[in-house]
């Protein structure tokens, strides 16, 4: 497929590269450069670790996660996502589960959806999983946004088709907030990305529209809430203009959200300095309640579309460290690096005291099926 003039797709880097010089709000230099910390700045302290609990039957990563707390432990679940050739071939609808404490991960059949998909969301509130869109990817190159909100219940591995989204985003950043709703904020809609928030009330089944979100509007970013507050960090975003074509590159933003509690469509936003480092490519990241903080993990340096090859040819190197934005403080804080990097990602998870992947790339831009289990070392 090309590229023409301001239609531009998330292509494949071969196709891709040919329009796009990845550019950076933060200065970057990635031509020729070789494997090693992502973020220098973090070198000098550790103070955490990570752990391969369990892994799924085939590897996938860029899928959706969630965990599902019960009485006897947890199950963590994979949907959709990209096999280890990480061609369009490759791109899956398949779910997957591991339990805990026992380690068995099984697959769980297929997404009833018409084909594979990149890059959906999944959220888990009222008992029900929630699994947003995703992009979809044909052999020409050709990339669509889908609508689809699938409700998946854990208990009978059943889905339930919910209200479509509006504007169908993929690469998108969701969490629950008030009980009952789910909010979608910026993300990549067919031939570019959109600033707008949309929030799924999963009591009435219905869109609203809330207060767009004001940053440069990206795909790949990451965040999390705690209560009515969220943190929307980094992505890719149009960086300039060349010869009539958009120029996309890493965004080195971060915002700070408060929805309104008597009304979910209003979000007062508040621009934040940015996390200490370079700024990082589909990053884990929760919000924490216990702890009163979002945090970050792990993301690639390079932004790339799908093979963890950048744009402009050079692999992306994954990260280490886990950090937060400590809400009580109103600061940055450094939780650890684990000496495991990891990119690629679609939701941290939080079970047990810790934090939790499940799939992804590592820094050699394999993909992986791995349990993960990050501990901040005391």
């Amino acid at each position: 497929m090309e590229v023409e003039n301001t239609v531009v797709k998330k292509m494949p880097m071969e196709k891709f590269f040919p329009a796009f010089a990845i550019l950076t709000f933060a200065t970057l230099t990635l031509a020729g450069c070789a494997r090693g910390p992502v973020v220098d700045e973090f070198a000098s302290w550790d103070g955490a670790s990570a752990r391969i609990i369990a892994a799924l039957p085939e590897p996938h990563t860029n899928n959706a996660v969630a965990v599902v707390a019960s009485e006897d432990g947890a199950s963590f679940w994979s949907f959709n996502g990209l096999g280890a050739g990480k061609t369009y071939q490759d791109v899956s609808k398949a779910a997957f589960v591991c339990k805990l404490p026992g380690g068995e991960c099984r697959a769980a059949g297929d997404v009833p959806v018409e084909a594979g998909r990149l890059a959906s969301t999944a959220i888990f509130l009222g008992g029900r999983i929630y699994l947003f869109g995703g992009y979809t990817v044909a052999e020409d190159g050709t990339e669509i946004s889908t609508p689809e909100v699938l409700a998946f219940n854990p208990e009978t591995e059943e889905y339930k088709r919910r209200a479509d989204m509006p504007t169908p985003v993929d690469d998108a950043v969701a969490f629950a907030f008030g009980e009952r709703y789910i909010a979608l904020v910026s993300g990549w809609h067919d031939d570019g990305n959109v600033a707008i928030v949309q929030v799924l009330d999963t009591v009435e089944d219905i869109w609203l529209d809330a207060s767009n979100y004001p940053g440069a509007p990206v795909f790949g970013h990451a965040g999390g809430a705690v209560g009515n507050t969220f943190v929307i960090a980094d992505g890719v975003g149009v960086v300039g203009e060349k010869d009539g074509r958009r120029q996309f590159g890493a965004v080195n933003e971060v915002w700070l959200g408060e929805i309104d509690p008597d009304d979910p469509t209003n979000i007062s936003w508040r621009k934040l300095p940015p996390h200490p480092g370079v700024p990082l490519y589909r990053m884990a990241a929760v919000g924490d309640p216990e702890h009163n903080r979002i945090v970050f993990y792990g993301g690639g340096d390079n932004p790339y579309n799908y093979n963890g090859v950048g744009y402009d040819g050079v692999p992306a190197r994954a990260s280490d460290v886990l950090f937060a934005f400590e809400l009580e403080t109103d600061q940055w804080i450094e939780l650890g690096r684990t000496g495991r990097a990891s990119m690629d990602h679609r939701g941290l998870m939080i079970w047990d005291g810790a934090y939790w992947t499940l799939g992804g790339m590592n820094d050699a831009g394999d993909v992986v099926g791995d349990l993960v289990r990050i501990d901040i070392v005391e």
